[in-house]
């Protein structure tokens, strides 16, 4: 499984996300095209490479004249995302790290979602950070998110719009309640409301002596420097080896029956997009008689809140079953095979000391559009190509 694994150095901000995405191999002149589709108005990209403590790393700075600076409510910014051009999974990724914002914000000052309005989160720069994290997420195909204990700082105050407040912010705090955090006695913001959200909405949890095959590295360098430690946030990309165990996961499920049966695939894809392990859908019959269907999504905890929102606000639901549940797998990886159609993406699975190796079925959909085959005889191919790697 293709993961991005953030080791929070020296705390995580949203441009030290970017920067550290670029760092690992993101184009910043196709980041910075594709944000264009964003009607936010005029900015500018700055990038350059700086040395934290002996180490090469990015450091990207969003440059906005004065006067485009404004503050924005979550629906001015889902309507800007809305509008763009960008794809589902981009959208769909910002808009869920601007919901864990919005949602923290409200409680920390006590009012709704609808009436927060964004300060500095709401600002050019930010919504870039965001959407640019989701862009270079998409652009180096990264499907899963994990991070390290999230390092915050303690005993200091940084200056806000909303006067001064600790280094480890009302709002910062609220979004990290439940994920791992290690709090240092540093004097510094060290992780930002936005660099929190994008954890608390993205990320799975902790890494957990999982096997791990590193393809790249990047660093995302923070403005600032500290005498305690490097201001870096490290990104490592690569794939992830599923190992055989026992898993506690959560069912989230619930019956419909007066929504337009158009709109199914479109939520599937979003629950997949947001970080959910499985999603589908069973047909049933529900009182009176009224044919419905049962909506089932299995995510991680820390994906609950995320997953149940999306059902509320994609559907016609008043009320949704959860439930914790135990699941088994088998070792899985991803691989790419060698064939007489050309490469090919496999999965591998291990079970009872036996390997089976099987093709992606978009791969077989690409191979028999490309090549005008029946998807029948791509599959008897690839069948054979394959059993060499079968035993």
């Amino acid at each position: 499984m293709r993961t991005a694994y953030f080791e929070t150095i020296g705390g995580i901000a949203g441009d030290m996300t970017m920067a550290s995405l670029v760092s690992a191999g993101v184009s910043l002149d196709e980041l910075t095209s594709k944000l264009r589709n964003l009607a936010v108005g005029d900015f500018e990209i700055i990038g350059k490479h700086v040395t934290r403590s002996g180490i090469d790393a990015v450091h990207l700075e969003v440059v906005v004249p004065e006067q485009e600076q404004k503050h924005r409510h979550l629906h001015h910014i889902t309507g800007i995302l809305d509008a763009s051009n960008l794809s589902t999974l981009t959208r769909t990724r910002a808009k869920a790290i601007f919901q864990v914002l919005a949602e923290a914000e409200a409680k920390v000052h006590n009012t709704t979602v609808e009436k927060i309005h964004f300060h500095e989160v709401g600002a050019i720069d930010a919504i870039v950070d965001v959407v640019g994290t989701a862009i270079c997420l998409e652009l180096l195909k990264v499907e899963h998110v994990l991070t390290s204990p999230v390092k915050m700082g303690n005993g200091g105050l940084v200056r806000t719009q909303h006067g001064n407040l600790p280094t480890a912010s009302p709002a910062a705090v609220e979004i990290l309640r439940g994920y791992p955090v290690l709090m240092t006695d540093a004097p510094h913001e060290l992780t930002t409301p936005t660099g929190a959200a994008i954890v608390k909405a993205l990320s799975a949890g902790m890494m957990r002596d999982k096997a791990f095959v590193i393809e790249s590295v990047g660093y995302g360098a923070g403005t600032a420097e500290f005498r305690e430690f490097p201001n870096l946030l490290r990104v490592l990309i690569g794939d992830l080896e599923e190992s055989e165990g026992t898993e506690t996961i959560e069912l989230v499920e619930t019956t419909i029956d007066d929504m337009n049966p158009q709109f199914y695939p479109f939520l599937i894809e979003k629950l997949l997009a947001s970080g959910a392990r499985d999603a589908y859908l069973t047909p049933v019959i529900m009182k009176k008689g009224r044919p419905g269907m049962l909506l089932s999504v299995l995510t991680e905890s820390a994906k609950l809140a995320l997953i149940t929102e999306l059902i509320y606000s994609n559907t016609t639901t008043i009320g949704l079953r959860i439930q914790r549940v135990s699941r088994t797998t088998l070792p899985r990886k991803e691989l790419t095979i060698e064939t007489s159609l050309g490469p090919v993406k496999a999965k591998s699975i291990l079970r009872n000391g036996k390997v089976q190796v099987t093709p992606e079925f978009e791969e077989c959909k690409r191979l028999s559009l490309d090549l005008n085959l029946p998807l029948s005889e791509v599959y008897s191919i690839l069948e054979k190509d394959f059993s060499s790697h079968n035993s």
